[in-house]
Formats: C-alpha cells, sequence, structure tokens
C-alpha cells in the first residue's frame, strides 16, 4: 500500500476506535511496525492525531488537539462531549456528491471525524479542517484564497470576488458564538466578513450549538433567523429557545450528548412546543 492512502486508512482506524496500538494498527494495515510509527509520527506532525506511548487517539475525544491559537483551543475543550453528539448529526445529514460549507468553528471542525467515508465536495474556511478532510477522506476540498488568522483558524479574503462566489452549496454547516432573536451572533467583524460570503453561496443553512450558545450574548449579527433551515443542539436546550426557533419555521433536532460518550451513537429528538415567549433566557409560561 502506498504512504498516502496507508497514512489516510491509520487515520480513519484511529478516529473510528478513538485509540489503537502500534502493534493493533501493525496488524490491521499489513505494515511493520516500523512503517506505522512513521505514519504516526508524520500525522502528529500535522495534528491530525495525538501521538502516545505505544500508539495513536482521536484527538478530538480527549481535546488535546495542538491547534493554533488559544482562542480555538479553549473553545474546542469547552462542552466537547455535546459539540461531538451535534457534530455527529451533523455530519449524518450529508450525502455523496452534495456540495457542502462548513466554517471555521470548533463544533463544526469535529465533524471531519465523520466525513471520512463521505464523496463530497466541501468547500471551507478552516485551515485546519481542509488539512484534516484531506488527509483522512476521499472528499474534494476547497478552500478560499486570503490571509489566514490563526487564533480564528479561518482563511479571509480581502477581495470580494473570491473562490467563494463561484460555489454553489445544498448545505452550509455552521458554529456560532451565540443565538439570540436578533439571529445569529458573532464577535469578531473578520469572521462576519468570512461567513456571509459563504451563507449567500448556500440553499440551507444548518447551525450548530451546544446549548450554552443560547445564553451567551455576542455584539454583531452575522443573519437573522429567517435565513436558518435548521438548528442542531443538545437536550440542555431550554424549551424557551426551541419554542422560539421553532415559531420562526426552523427545524430544530436535539441530540443526547451522554449517549455519544457511552454507545458511540446517539439518535435526533425533534421536539415541538407551543409555549409563547419574547426572548432567550426570559421565561413565559405556558398558559
Amino acid at each position: 500500500m502506498v504512504s498516502h492512502k496507508r497514512r489516510k486508512e491509520l487515520l480513519k482506524m484511529v478516529i473510528e476506535c478513538e485509540k489503537l496500538t502500534i502493534k493493533q494498527l501493525s496488524v490491521l494495515l499489513d505494515a511493520s511496525p516500523a512503517t506505522v510509527r512513521r505514519d504516526i509520527d508524520w500525522l502528529a506532525e500535522r495534528s491530525l492525531l495525538v501521538k502516545m506511548k505505544g500508539g495513536a487517539q482521536n484527538p478530538s475525544l480527549r481535546m488535546q488537539h495542538p491547534l493554533s491559537g488559544e482562542t480555538f483551543q479553549n473553545a474546542l475543550q469547552c462542552h466537547a462531549t455535546s459539540k461531538r453528539a451535534i457534530a455527529r448529526q451533523a455530519a449524518s445529514m450529508c450525502t455523496d456528491g452534495e456540495t457542502i460549507i462548513i466554517n471555521g468553528g470548533t463544533t463544526t471542525f469535529m465533524m471531519a471525524d465523520f466525513l471520512a467515508d463521505r464523496r463530497m465536495t466541501v468547500l471551507t474556511n478552516s485551515f485546519l479542517m481542509a488539512q484534516k478532510l484531506q488527509v483522512s477522506s476521499e472528499n474534494e476540498i476547497f478552500i478560499p484564497g486570503g490571509r489566514v488568522y490563526r487564533e480564528q483558524n479561518v482563511i479571509l479574503s480581502p477581495f470580494d470576488n473570491d473562490i467563494t462566489q463561484s460555489h454553489y452549496a445544498s448545505k452550509m454547516f455552521m458554529s456560532v458564538q451565540g443565538l439570540s432573536t436578533l439571529g445569529l451572533m458573532e464577535s469578531d467583524p473578520l469572521l462576519i466578513q468570512a461567513e456571509q460570503r459563504l451563507i449567500n453561496q448556500a440553499e440551507e443553512l444548518v447551525v450548530l450549538a451546544d446549548s450554552s450558545k443560547f445564553t451567551r450574548k455576542a455584539g454583531l449579527i452575522l443573519c437573522g433567523l429567517e435565513r436558518v433551515s435548521c438548528v442542531i443542539t443538545d437536550t440542555d436546550v431550554s424549551e424557551t429557545a426551541v419554542n422560539i426557533l421553532e415559531q420562526h419555521g426552523i427545524k430544530v433536532i436535539t441530540v443526547q450528548a451522554n449517549e455519544e460518550r457511552a454507545h458511540g451513537y446517539n439518535s435526533s429528538l425533534n421536539r415541538q412546543y407551543t409555549m409563547d415567549v419574547p426572548e432567550f433566557g426570559r421565561l413565559t409560561p405556558a398558559h
């Protein structure tokens, strides 16, 4: 097996099995322990897996992925179990042959673990997402040109007519800093610039937001709720927040975060509510 195919298989196995020893990988790949060690070193240098004594493990599970920038690293560790369950559900909504867009958030980054078997076209402004998908999958990857902002983990173009303007996507999967009755919220104007360009190229907008995002405030509005097709969140989300989203015609999918750890799979639960409330975080009793 040639080296790049072997490394893709190795990474896929580690993602699926969480952790594997060099001996196990040698048998699975029909390769010598020395070859496996070199492949682990190569993948670890590119932050695609975590090297451990006698083997390798999936970086997303322990949240020790040596990412560029403290902001992204810290956010990756926060609500990690919920984010991973949400990312798994989002990936299950993808089908081979689709063109999708994935923005540079921590929850969306975890989708890469579940897209290894897909055959899609993926446009992303996350250089870490692009690198991981390039090595671990057969998806066709596109990234916009521009400057890499390490803290935000995004690539931003200073030009209005960058590559994103030439792409159409059936879905865009997006992480956000917060949600409110006004819409999706971000605090960094650099992210607003990059993500608004991507949103304009997608037919459906799917937002990945753990329950903490519904009480988090940010200073800038990315887009209104009327642009959102679906929100995937965890079961700790309040009934108030779900009701408001559904009143705006948004499909809400909730996932059980603790089942992600216990069973490696979670089923989505569609929830319906009829309470009429003015905004997230302020409860109005049902009559």
